[in-house]
């Protein structure tokens, strides 16, 4: 019997992230191309490399302030491109062209308020989250940054399950990431890869049971 719900914040209850991230790269004079090819570097294909080469896990654990990473970033794109990249509020510039998506929040609304137990699971590149928006919507929230663990790492699904009280086999799992969705799986967790609310929606109804509409 399925009795929790952990969703994901970025790519899950937002717009989708390439393109919020387009829409940054765009307004804000950012090479994309080289953005990701600095991104994908750092996270490497499967987004497991150590967080001492990787500032993104040091960002996501909280081992680095945002300032310091967005003087990181900004450093690797000038050297890339050639164009000098301010890192002042480089992040804030991303994360504010995250737009809400309704749907899905209304989605784990509707899940709470059918008795599930709802919690958020998010890697943190900051603190950009609108949480006024949350009141009454979980029961948990774990923010990696708050807790010095990530997304793909078993202890941040332990303490996220710790705090639902529920066991693995007993929560459905929402990642927009194939390889968190493998690791959460890999614990127990019922895995549903995000693509669409539709499909989202689908294929909660499917796994709990109940109308979700």
């Amino acid at each position: 019997m399925l009795r929790g719900l952990i969703v994901d914040w970025g790519g899950v209850l937002t717009s989708d992230i390439r393109g919020s991230v387009g829409r940054w790269a765009d307004r804000h004079g950012v090479d994309l191309k080289a953005y990701g090819q600095v991104i994908g570097q750092w996270l490497g294909p499967d987004g497991e490399l150590e967080a001492m080469l990787n500032p993104i896990h040091a960002l996501e654990r909280g081992e680095i302030e945002v300032p310091h990473f967005e003087e990181i970033l900004a450093a690797e794109l000038t050297k890339r491109t050639g164009a000098h990249h301010d890192p002042h509020e480089l992040l804030q510039g991303m994360f504010e062209e995250f737009e809400h998506a309704h749907d899905m929040n209304a989605l784990v609304r509707r899940a709470r308020q059918k008795g599930i137990r709802t919690a958020l699971l998010s890697n943190s590149w900051g603190d950009f989250y609108p949480r006024d928006l949350w009141d009454g919507m979980f029961d948990v929230v774990v923010i990696s940054g708050e807790v010095g663990m990530r997304k793909p790492e078993p202890g941040i699904f332990a303490l996220t399950l710790d705090q639902l009280d529920l066991p693995a086999t007993e929560c459905v799992f929402v990642d927009d990431l194939a390889h968190n969705i493998t690791a959460g799986a890999e614990l127990g967790l019922v895995g549903v890869l995000h693509e669409s609310y539709d499909q989202t929606l689908g294929e909660l109804q499917a796994l709990f049971g109940i109308d979700l509409t």
